[in-house]
């Protein structure tokens, strides 16, 4: 997919963040837009906003968790819109909590959104994604499903899931021979709410969390919505957002798995 220029682009978690700064891209490079979020009022202001850059958008009020929902998703989307050429499944939610303290609801409420919204959004628009006869599929993975780290461990096993879902679905399109590409993406620290609407475990202050974590992130979601694109158009199979996701991804290929030692007495020093 070399341009956007008239594609059909599919975009989960619209109404804000990366989702958002994409659709708003996207419109800018002459994409028609099926946006969907939880949120409608949200999706719908995205949507008004490439309205307003040019394109064509719609928003869809969509629980990524509701395979049956999603299914449904696509089916309005092909009416309204044709095949799909392009899919971004980005809706996504964070989690701060070690195994110990990790309760199953939070367990089933992380893996239910990020990883089961991927795989109903993937498999849904698969079919329509191969018949447009230019299409790519990416997922939204994270630094941390590069590498792991501590507290992080559910989220680490839903990202890391999503790579390697994604993975393979690359190399069965090149042995299929169907025209479409597949990307992993690996934001780090980007701008956005993630954290602010995250769960925390134990007896965490996850408002300071939320507060570490902007202090910490350098990325802006209009860059990472670049960064995310080019790489689309580059046909890359993993695409990595910011300096900090660069860094993640050379430590388990440099060290392999004493990358963990590394990350171990950091975490350490900074609970210290």
């Amino acid at each position: 997919m070399k341009n956007f220029q008239d594609k059909v682009a599919v975009i989960t978690g619209a109404g804000a963040g990366i989702g958002r700064a994409l659709a708003l891209e996207l419109a800018r490079n002459g994409a028609r837009l099926a946006l969907s979020g939880r949120d409608l009022t949200n999706v719908s202001e995205t949507a008004a906003l490439c309205e307003q850059a040019g394109a064509k958008a719609r928003a869809y009020k969509l629980d990524v968790t509701d395979r049956a929902a999603c299914y449904a998703h696509a089916e309005e989307v092909q009416e309204e819109f044709g095949p799909a050429n392009l899919v971004v499944n980005n809706a996504g939610v964070s989690l701060t909590a070690t195994v110990e303290e990790l309760t199953w609801e939070d367990f089933e409420w992380i893996v239910n959104i990020n990883f089961w919204g991927v795989m109903h959004g993937t498999k849904a628009f698969l079919p329509q994604v191969i018949a447009s006869g230019d299409g790519h599929i990416a997922n939204v993975s994270s630094m941390f499903g590069l590498a792991a780290c501590p507290s992080q461990g559910a989220y680490n096993a839903t990202k890391f899931g999503i790579r390697g879902f994604t993975d393979a679905l690359r190399q069965e399109m090149k042995i299929a021979g169907h025209p479409v590409g597949v990307s992993s993406v690996h934001p780090g620290m980007v701008k956005t709410e993630i954290a602010w609407k995250a769960r925390a475990g134990g007896d965490r202050d996850r408002d300071a969390l939320a507060a570490n974590f902007d202090r910490l992130a350098k990325t802006t979601p209009e860059a990472a919505a670049k960064i995310i694109l080019r790489g689309i158009q580059k046909d890359k199979a993993k695409i990595l957002v910011g300096a900090d996701a660069r860094v993640i991804d050379l430590l388990p290929r440099l060290f392999g798995s004493g990358y963990q030692r590394i990350i171990t007495a950091q975490m350490k020093n900074e609970v210290n």
